[in-house]
C-alpha cells in the first residue's frame, strides 16, 4: 500500500503532516458520492476535449452514474478553456504536445509517485497543467499547488528532452465555484522545491515518520475525527479569551471567521465519528444510542394509491419536471432547441466568502430591493 499514500492529489496534506501518510494508509477506501460525481464530471469532460480535437472516443453519458444539464455545462466550459490554452500555445510552438488524462510519474522524487493529469500542453518555452476540480466544498488555488506541481514534474522529467521548457504554467479550472486560476514559476524553481521541500518531506511520509501538524490540510484526511493533534489544535483556538459578539470589531470578527470554520468543521467530523464508532459498538462513557425523530410514510405506495383511486381521488400530484430530469427526457440537443430561451439563473442569496475568492463583490446596495430571507441562512 505505500506506492498509493504518496499520491499528488494528497501531497497538500503529507507535506505538512508526513506521518499523516501512513495513518490514511492503513484506512480502507470507501469513496463518496461527491468523488463519484467528479470521476463521472472527468470522463465526461474527456470525452468532450478529445472529440474536440479530433481523436477516436466514445460518448460515456449513457453510462455514468450522474449526469445533468450541469455538469454537462461545466464539462463544455472545461473544453472550451483548455482548447483556448492550446491555441495559445500554438502563437509559440506550431506543434505542442497536447496530453488528456496523462499518467504522470514524479518517482524521481518521491518513492511510487504517479498521479494522472487531466490535461498536459507541453511546448516550447512552456509546460501548462490544467486540472478540473468539480467539487464545490473547497475552493483550490493554482498557486504553491503541490499536486500540480508534482503533475509538472513528471512532465518534465517525461517530455523535458523534446521541448526546450523554461516556464511551468498552472491552471485550477473550478466552474461550479467560478473559479479559473493560473499561475507560473520558472521550470528552476519547481526542480529547487522539489530538490528541498518535496523530498525531504516524501521521505518521512513514507517512512510515517515526521511531526504532526493540524490546520487546513486536514480536511480531507481519513483520520481527521479522532486525530489528537487536530483535536488539541481545536481546543486552543476555543481557549481564545473573546468579547461579546457585539462588541467585536470588524478587523477582529475577519480575523475569527475563519477559525470559526475551522472548530465547526472539526466539531461535525468528531460528532459523526462518535455515532459511526458507537453503532460498531463502541461505548462512550455518559452517552447513549438512542432513536432519533422519524417521518411517517406509506408502506405500499402501489397498494395506497389503488385504494385512493377506487374510492374517486387523486392520489398523486403533477408538476412540471426540473431542468435535470427535463434535458434527460428530451436530450441535450433537443432540449436546447425548444427550451434554452425559457431558462433562467436567477441570483444567489448572499454569502460571505474570502477576499480571494474569484466569485465578483456583492452589491450590498441591492438587499434592499430583494426578498432575501436571511434567517434561512
Amino acid at each position: 500500500m505505500k506506492h498509493a499514500y504518496l499520491s499528488a492529489s494528497a501531497s497538500h496534506r503529507w507535506l505538512a503532516c508526513p506521518p499523516s501518510a501512513k495513518l490514511c494508509a492503513e484506512e480502507p477506501d470507501y469513496g463518496s458520492e461527491y468523488a463519484m460525481q467528479g470521476t463521472c464530471a472527468h470522463e465526461l469532460s474527456q470525452y468532450l476535449l478529445e472529440k474536440a480535437l479530433g481523436r477516436p472516443c466514445v460518448d460515456p453519458t449513457e453510462n455514468l452514474s450522474y449526469y445533468d444539464a450541469e455538469m454537462q455545462e461545466c464539462a463544455e466550459g472545461y473544453r472550451d478553456f483548455v482548447l483556448e490554452q492550446i491555441a495559445e500555445a500554438k502563437k509559440s510552438c506550431r506543434d505542442p504536445l497536447i496530453c488528456v488524462e496523462q499518467v504522470l510519474d514524479f518517482s524521481k522524487w518521491v518513492e511510487h509517485g504517479f498521479g494522472t493529469g487531466d490535461c498536459v500542453i507541453v511546448a516550447d518555452g512552456t509546460l501548462h497543467i490544467i486540472d478540473l476540480k468539480y467539487g464545490v466544498g473547497v475552493l483550490v488555488h493554482a498557486k504553491e499547488n503541490s499536486q500540480l506541481m508534482c503533475y509538472a514534474l513528471g512532465a518534465l522529467d517525461t517530455f523535458g528532452d523534446l521541448y526546450e521548457i523554461k516556464r511551468i504554467k498552472l491552471s485550477i479550472y473550478q466552474p461550479r465555484r467560478e473559479n479559473i486560476d493560473s499561475w507560473e514559476l520558472d521550470a528552476e524553481d519547481l526542480l529547487n522545491w522539489a530538490e528541498n521541500v518535496l523530498m525531504p518531506a516524501a521521505k518521512l511520509a513514507y517512512a510515517g515518520d515526521g511531526e504532526f501538524h493540524a490546520g487546513e490540510h486536514c480536511v480531507f484526511c481519513k483520520v481527521k475525527a479522532s486525530c489528537r493533534k487536530r483535536a488539541e489544535y481545536a481546543m486552543e483556538l476555543a481557549k481564545e479569551e473573546l468579547k461579546e459578539p457585539a462588541k467585536l470589531s470588524p478587523e477582529e470578527i475577519s480575523e475569527l471567521l475563519p477559525k470559526v470554520e475551522t472548530l465547526v468543521s472539526w466539531a461535525e467530523d468528531l460528532k459523526a465519528f462518535a455515532l459511526k464508532s458507537a453503532l460498531k459498538g463502541t461505548t462512550f462513557p455518559g452517552w447513549k444510542l438512542a432513536e432519533g425523530r422519524s417521518i411517517r410514510r406509506f408502506r405500499n405506495e402501489p397498494q395506497v394509491a389503488a385504494i385512493v383511486l377506487a374510492a374517486g381521488c387523486d392520489p398523486y400530484e403533477k408538476k412540471l419536471l426540473g431542468i435535470t430530469a427535463m434535458t434527460k427526457q428530451l436530450g441535450k440537443k433537443r432540449f436546447d432547441e425548444l427550451l434554452k430561451d425559457y431558462v433562467v439563473k436567477p441570483q444567489g442569496k448572499p454569502v460571505l466568502v474570502p477576499e480571494n475568492d474569484k466569485r465578483p463583490a456583492f452589491n450590498a446596495a441591492e438587499l434592499d430591493f430583494k426578498e432575501y430571507d436571511m434567517e434561512d441562512k
